[in-house]
């Protein structure tokens, strides 16, 4: 058997006439003439010494070497496809793939991204959201927007935002049958609390210079700051804003901040890429105008 790679135009007409068990259906995929393609698949044969097909009347079969040549053969086009679309995709790229949380989306991203969009028409952002560090390199993603302190193996991390931290609650709280006036009248109303920081609203109190027991009683767990804040603004409680997270709602008076004390946060947001990936000019000009969006409000 000859040991050199057989010729790519006798693969691809190999796998084109298998999928499809016909030459005609074949060549007329390939452009090509029948002819073509059976002259292409026996010069393969030859090169392997084995035979591929088995030749019918106007039709034909899979050998066994065949059927088992066919998924490697398939596999190799595809990961050849894949290659290419990637090699392309550095120099022209016109999408970006972004990775942050639901809330950060939804809350501080999404009423920004038309401000984007008509910046830069011709690229297409691609957002996904979870809740769990992504791999970024595995998961075929541009850039993230993550919490912490930026200190994340493999990521060029830039500072993005800070936050500071403070009570918000519905308009209605603030004149009800209980109104919140001061910091203390806090102990009168249910407590929301966001699962991944149970203890937030202790650090806030404390820091306010009230007792940290008002945050014992009965309150509304959720693992969302979406829903946190979802609930604040249907009067179900008090829940602790982050600046990113409440701008548009204090903004448009769904929410309210009954008090002046604010608590900053001891991390922030950063945008991170991946160090082992080259930075296409698409990915470039969505970091860039991300950095510029900090501090600006909604367009």
């Amino acid at each position: 058997m000859n040991q050199l790679l057989p010729g790519l135009n006798g693969l691809r007409a190999f796998e084109a006439a298998a999928r499809h068990l016909s030459f005609a259906r074949a060549a007329e995929e390939l452009h090509v003439t029948p002819t073509a393609i059976s002259h292409q698949i026996r010069k393969l044969e030859d090169q392997l010494g084995l035979k591929l097909f088995q030749r019918r009347i106007r039709a034909v079969d899979l050998t066994r070497e065949g059927e088992a040549y066919l998924p490697s053969v398939r596999a190799a086009f595809e990961d050849l496809r894949v290659a290419t679309a990637k090699l392309r995709g550095i120099q022209t790229g016109g999408a970006v793939t972004v990775s942050t949380t639901t809330s950060l989306a939804v809350k501080w991203l999404l009423p920004r991204l038309g401000d984007f969009q008509a910046r830069h028409p011709d690229i297409e952002v691609r957002l996904t959201t979870t809740t769990k560090l992504v791999d970024l390199v595995a998961e075929g993603i541009d850039l993230g927007i993550r919490y912490g302190r930026g200190n994340w193996p493999g990521m060029d991390a830039t500072w993005l935002m800070a936050e500071d931290i403070f009570p918000v609650c519905s308009p209605g709280l603030l004149t009800g049958a209980r109104p919140l006036r001061r910091p203390e009248d806090i102990g009168l109303h249910t407590l929301l609390h966001l699962s991944l920081y149970p203890d937030e609203w202790q650090h806030w109190l404390t820091a306010a210079g009230v007792p940290a027991r008002l945050a014992a009683g009965p309150g509304l767990t959720f693992d969302l700051n979406l829903m946190v804040l979802e609930a604040a603004a249907d009067g179900l409680g008090i829940a602790l804003g982050r600046t990113a997270y409440v701008e548009a709602d204090l903004a448009s008076g769904r929410l309210v901040k009954p008090f002046d004390f604010m608590l900053p946060a001891e991390a922030g947001f950063y945008l991170v890429t991946p160090q082992s990936q080259p930075t296409r000019p698409a990915v470039a000009q969505f970091a860039a105008w991300l950095e510029g969006a900090v501090g600006q409000g909604i367009r």
